[in-house]
């Protein structure tokens, strides 16, 4: 946690691994997640490096294991996960993995087709069954009978050569969808000289390629003619149907059905012998395929890793970069000595200067990843440059609670989060795939923050589902007005509204112990008073904001060694924003504290003096705050239009006499030696210099400076701060515009639901039935517009207050994070 005010404090360090042992020290580096390898082989070609033959082994093995994964898919089971911490194996193991992976693979495909084939004959079987037992042939036995009358035919052929014509038969089976077509185009293709029967079967029979229950048709065609016969054929294979012998004979039907359903019976026990050990096999790659799959990424990430090392001279080692924290130096020393301890050569690691602008490294929690990820959105910050997150944890709760302040609402969202707190460790909870749940759950703890703010700032407004509530005795005496005022029945009935004079004693007791007094909830002026109150508040929450946010680029420029940046911009900046808004929030405070309620009524306007004192006018009707303000004003108002020009031209003019002083120091020739020697100071120091150079940190000795850039990157600075200013403390009033339409709206659902079913449960004595749905649909509503719409539009106003309004006052986001090899990742 001490790296969250400011990143991590990250070198690089070069890396002489022992060739016998470079891939145990990489992949014990994988194991604890302590470095990021730079890739010193950019310029060669992947197909060109050291490892690509073990990579493409690896990427083989990977597609057998998506093959048997698929086929473990297929049938219906799951893939447990890896028991325990598996390490990447040895390289000598990947040749043992392979082949047993080969044989597995193998194995299951004989399996897989032999039980294909098996299914196809038994279904084979079970039409030819299925055409047998139709009784079909009852239909078609006229044909047969040894009538005179039926043989002879109608017309009788002149020749002799057709006088031993007979009947043929093909019968078959074909798909329900297809057999309409079929008998139509055997009628028109055979004009009529056939006679078909068409049944559907009586028992679904399971389809040998899906596995699914489905109807069959059979048929039996009779046909006279070879020709037609041929024709009846060709159709049927168009139509991919199964053509099965038909005896006439019903003896012989009848004993080819018997022998059938015998070898259909055999071929199922064949068929049951081969799913048990196709199950068998399924149950070996269950138990191998996890850990092979953990294993072999493992492997193929360690060689990717040693293919970003380049070889030495001598090839006795392999020599890598990498990025690693100052803190885990001992522990990557000691890993790689106990790794390379059996190799009879210990790995040496040594930090290397470096003039590249090193990776952010900022170390996080359950409780700060999505405060840090909230600032990360907008961008990752530079180098050991202040960091966000620490002051977001309180200011971005409290920024949304302002505008969401409800008592109830903020106790529903508290629960909610805390309810996801108690179950994080739950694994249903961890790996629920649905991806609004998995949102709301990375943020469980800022929802509870938010939640709870809101709470607090929903007690300040006195709102709890839009009601008042009374903790404490009010400061108002209505009792005290009527004794004093004479109210009488006739000033009442002519009065509808009654109006509490602080002024009368006894009628203002004092201020409310805390938050707004809950009389302010009955008056029809509730609504004025609120815009005032919050209004002044808005503006004087973005004032401190950004003030705050200004003070924390002083701890930038002084770890960067920036001291002119205290008074050349710094300083400014403080002076023209505290000048004139700083001096608008002392009139609020000034006002609230020194008018009191007998000269209310007189009270001067503080936006009309603020709009005076830029106008250098009085105005006649608005009397002053205090003695002297016009000159304070006055004065303000010049010192702050006098630190533009400061801002403006104090840093390029200071940065140009920098680089001619050392130029000057560059054109003494006895000073070349001690040139030389500050060379690592100037390079070290050159890292936290100004933001256009620490893009591309080198010697400043070395670096031309071109004035007409710093100029311009001054000026657009200097514009978009000083108009920054008064765009974002008018930004800042969102917290007002925000804090009462969720008032308003809770307001309305209140009236509008509530409070109808409530009058409508007294006038028609069916309390508990009407309030029931009315609760429900109130329930729903809350729910859905109040802590869903609103929460989210709340939500996304106050990322706005702190990515543009407060991070761009001294927070850069131009940096990259530090992204380790690590094998936990790879497992994901």
């Amino acid at each position: 946690m001490g790296s969250m005010f400011r990143s991590e404090e990250v070198v690089l360090v070069q890396l002489f691994l022992p060739t016998a042992a470079a891939y145990t020290c990489v992949s014990q580096l994988g194991e604890l997640g302590l470095v990021e390898f730079r890739d010193l082989n950019a310029s060669v070609s992947a197909f060109q490096r050291r490892f690509v033959v073990d990579v493409r082994r690896c990427e083989e093995l990977e597609k057998t294991f998506t093959f048997l994964q698929e086929e473990v898919r297929r049938a219906g089971l799951a893939l447990p996960p890896p028991e325990g911490v598996l390490l990447a194996p040895p390289p000598r193991d990947l040749l043992r993995i392979q082949e047993e992976t080969d044989r597995l693979a193998q194995e299951l495909r004989d399996v897989r087709g032999n039980q294909q084939a098996l299914r196809a004959q038994l279904h084979q079987l079970q039409l030819h069954s299925a055409v047998l037992g139709q009784g079909h042939g009852s239909q078609l036995a006229a044909t047969h009978t040894d009538s005179p009358l039926e043989r002879t035919p109608l017309l009788q052929s002149p020749g002799g050569l057709h006088q031993d014509l007979r009947v043929n038969f093909v019968a078959g089976a074909v798909e329900p969808h297809k057999a309409a077509a079929l008998e139509r185009l055997l009628w028109r293709a055979c004009r009529g000289f056939l006679i078909a029967s068409f049944r559907e079967t009586e028992q679904q029979l399971e389809d040998p390629v899906t596995g699914e229950p489905a109807t069959w048709m059979t048929f039996l065609i009779s046909y006279w003619g070879e020709q037609i016969g041929q024709k009846i054929r060709k159709i049927t294979d168009c139509f991919h149907c199964y053509v099965f012998p038909f005896a006439e004979q019903e003896e012989a039907r009848h004993g080819a059905l018997q022998q059938l359903q015998q070898q259909s019976h055999e071929l199922q026990e064949v068929l049951g012998e081969t799913e048990r050990f196709l199950s068998q096999v399924l149950g070996r790659v269950q138990r191998l395929l996890p850990p092979w799959q953990v294993q072999i990424r493992k492997m193929k990430a360690v060689y990717l890793a040693l293919n970003q090392c380049s070889v030495s001279t001598t090839h006795k080692c392999l020599i890598a970069e990498a990025w690693c924290a100052t803190q885990d130096l001992p522990t990557l020393q000691q890993a790689l000595q106990d790794s390379s301890s059996e190799a009879g050569v210990s790995a040496v690691v040594h930090r290397i200067p470096c003039r590249d602008m090193p990776p952010t490294l900022i170390r996080t929690n359950r409780f700060t990843a999505s405060f840090q990820g909230i600032v990360d959105a907008y961008g990752v910050g530079r180098y050991q440059e202040v960091n966000p997150a620490p002051y977001t944890i309180i200011t971005f709760p409290f920024l949304f609670a302002v505008m969401f302040g409800d008592v109830g609402h903020g106790l529903l969202m508290f629960l909610f989060a805390l309810a996801m707190v108690l179950a994080e460790n739950r694994p249903a909870v961890k790996t629920a795939q649905n991806e609004i749940w998995q949102t709301f759950f990375g943020g469980r703890y800022l929802l509870l923050l938010m939640g709870l703010f809101s709470v607090y700032t929903g007690f300040i407004y006195n709102e709890c589902f839009s009601r008042a509530t009374a903790i404490f005795p009010s400061g108002w005496s209505v009792a005290a007005m009527a004794n004093q005022s004479g109210w009488s029945d006739a000033f009442l009935a002519q009065h509808p509204l009654l109006a509490l004079d602080p002024n009368v004693t006894g009628v203002f007791l004092g201020p409310y112990p805390f938050g707004i007094d809950p009389i302010w909830s009955l008056a029809v002026n509730h609504l004025s008073f609120l815009n005032s109150f919050k209004m002044k508040m808005s503006v004087i929450l973005g004032v401190t904001h950004m003030t705050f946010g200004v003070v924390l680029g002083v701890f930038n420029h002084l770890h960067f060694g920036q001291w002119h940046r205290l008074l050349l911009e710094t300083l400014p900046e403080l002076v023209f924003l505290l000048g004139l808004f700083g001096y608008l929030v002392f009139l609020i405070a000034y006002k609230w504290l020194r008018i009191m309620a007998a000269g209310a009524a007189s009270a001067p306007s503080i936006l009309i003096h603020f709009i005076n004192m830029f106008l250098f006018s009085r105005s006649p009707t608005n009397q002053p705050l205090f003695p002297g303000q016009e000159v304070v004003q006055s004065t303000l108002v010049v010192l702050a239009l006098a630190m533009v020009p400061v801002l403006l031209l104090g840093t390029p003019l200071f940065l140009r006499w920098q680089h001619r002083r050392h130029s000057r120091r560059r054109r003494q020739p006895n000073e070349d030696k001690t040139g030389l020697l500050d060379v690592p100071e100037a390079s070290m120091a050159s890292q936290g210099s100004d933001e256009e150079k620490a893009e591309s940190p080198g010697d400043q000795e070395e670096v031309e400076l071109v004035l007409s850039e710093v100029f311009m990157h001054q000026a657009i600075h200097t514009i978009e701060f000083c108009l920054g200013c008064i765009s974002n403390t008018a930004s800042y009033l969102r917290l007002w515009a925000l804090s009462l339409a969720h008032a308003q709206l809770s307001e309305v659902l209140w009236a509008m639901v509530m409070r109808m079913g409530l009058s409508m449960g007294r006038e028609m004595g069916v309390v508990a039935v009407v309030l029931v749905p009315i609760f429900a649909a109130f329930a729903v509503m809350t729910v859905a517009i109040l802590l869903v719409m609103e929460g989210l539009s709340a939500f996304l106003h106050a990322l706005r207050l702190h990515w543009v309004e407060f991070q761009n006052k001294f927070y850069s986001g131009t940096g990259y994070k530090l992204s380790p090899f690590a094998f936990a990742v790879e497992d994901e």
